[in-house]
């Protein structure tokens, strides 16, 4: 009998796509309880699942890499692929908010005063907090892409660096937080407080996440998991983390100043 060999990582069962799809719909119905009612419960709950579920997740495709050593270096180039690919889906949704701004910005509507920002909507001071935060997110990405370096390397230090981005990319979320917490508007307050919040919004939500990668690559680096051959994990989260740079460069450039 003949057999066929071919490079590709034939996956296994999981559930976790599955349950993770049944519970995406209950984070939705959280936030919208949340939002309408001011209801927590919910929302808390899914977020936890979801975590969980993710985890369980992350875990099981970190054993098929690093000790079942399922990944042949042509699966390793799908998953590069896969991972620009989304960056490039994440630069078209970006691109939406971009496109609703100049519109608003070159032809601003006659019921704000024909002005951009409306004459009733005090924007912020762009070299107070959203000019440190571009220092700060541009400072966290030179630390992780000094952490690469010396991960190539093959110096432990790298792991000191992947520290230090994460406190900057919390740091920044925190100044976020309280810009928002102190801001003279609101998203019901014209187009432009309805193009602020949404793209900062997501924007803080992706530095999150990439925060959160980050977070999982120092501790699979802790264990052992990432060395200068075989870290995969590690591009995908600093090509991630220098999307969100880019964005917000974007973003302070037309939309703060």
């Amino acid at each position: 009998m003949t057999k066929f060999y071919h490079p590709f990582h034939m996956v296994s069962n999981s559930p976790w796509p599955l349950i993770i799809s049944m519970e995406t719909p209950l984070l939705l119905l959280g936030i919208l309880l949340y939002f309408h009612m001011k209801y927590p419960l919910i929302l808390l709950m899914s977020l936890i699942l979801i975590i969980s579920s993710s985890y369980q997740w992350w875990r099981d495709v970190s054993l098929e890499a690093s000790y079942i050593g399922e990944y042949s270096s042509f699966s390793i180039y799908n998953l590069k692929i896969g991972v620009l690919m989304f960056i490039i889906s994440e630069v078209m949704f970006f691109l939406s908010f971009f496109w609703g701004l100049f519109h608003m910005k070159l032809a601003p509507p006659f019921m704000g005063g024909a002005l951009w920002p409306p004459f009733m909507v005090i924007p912020f001071n762009p070299v107070d907090i959203p000019l440190l935060n571009t220092l700060i997110l541009l400072t966290s990405g030179l630390t992780a892409t000094l952490a690469h370096f010396f991960l190539k390397m093959n110096k432990k230090k790298f792991m000191t660096f992947i520290f230090l981005s994460i406190i900057l990319g919390l740091y920044f979320t925190t100044l976020q937080s309280w810009e928002y917490f102190n801001a003279k508007f609101t998203i019901t307050d014209s187009v432009y407080g309805s193009i602020f919040f949404t793209a900062t919004g997501f924007h803080g939500l992706h530095v999150i996440l990439g925060s959160s990668f980050l977070m999982i690559i120092l501790y699979r680096s802790y264990i052992f998991h990432t060395n200068k051959i075989y870290h995969i994990g590690f591009e995908a989260s600093l090509w991630y983390w220098h999307f969100v740079d880019v964005v917000w460069l974007f973003l302070f450039t037309f939309l703060y100043i």
